[in-house]
């Protein structure tokens, strides 16, 4: 999530695939979590111990696949999205799963869990953009690392 302003072509090709990892990174997540929920989770189980399950098995799951990919994209960009995805992924899902609502087949579950993971990606990268705007205002160009010594 670097400034691309002043990047040469090369490091805006590294940028695409830096972003192009983090997205697949977040559906990968959010598949693998719905996957595990929809398996788990049975239909007309207690709604709060639903999504409790749901939140563990999708903290436990974002935590193994965040250390497989950190090495790729990094920890910060790997284990704050995930943890969202993880988190709230999970109790929704199981929420969800649990009131018989929602997503009929398995499939359908996947493509919902990828969604997610994508969204929630996405408002991450949005947010970024924002701070380094704010960072830029009030500290210049300094800031963004576009002056050379």
């Amino acid at each position: 999530m670097k400034n691309t302003q002043h990047c040469p072509s090369d490091k805006q090709g590294n940028l695409f695939w830096f972003m192009l990892g983090d997205y697949l990174g977040g559906i990968l997540t959010g598949v693998a979590i719905a996957w595990a929920v929809r398996r788990i989770i049975p239909s007309g189980l207690d709604m709060v111990l639903a999504m409790i399950l749901g939140m563990g098995v999708g903290m436990v799951l974002h935590l193994a696949i965040g250390f497989l990919i950190a090495p790729l994209l990094g920890m910060f960009q790997t284990m704050v999205p995930g943890s969202i995805i993880g988190m709230y992924g999970g109790m929704l899902f199981a929420m969800r799963d649990s009131m018989g609502a929602g997503s009929k087949s398995l499939s359908e579950a996947l493509w919902v869990g990828a969604l997610f993971g994508a969204i929630v990606v996405a408002l991450f990268h949005v947010y970024d953009r924002a701070l380094q705007r704010e960072r830029e205002k009030f500290y210049g160009d300094e800031a963004a690392g576009t002056k050379e010594s």
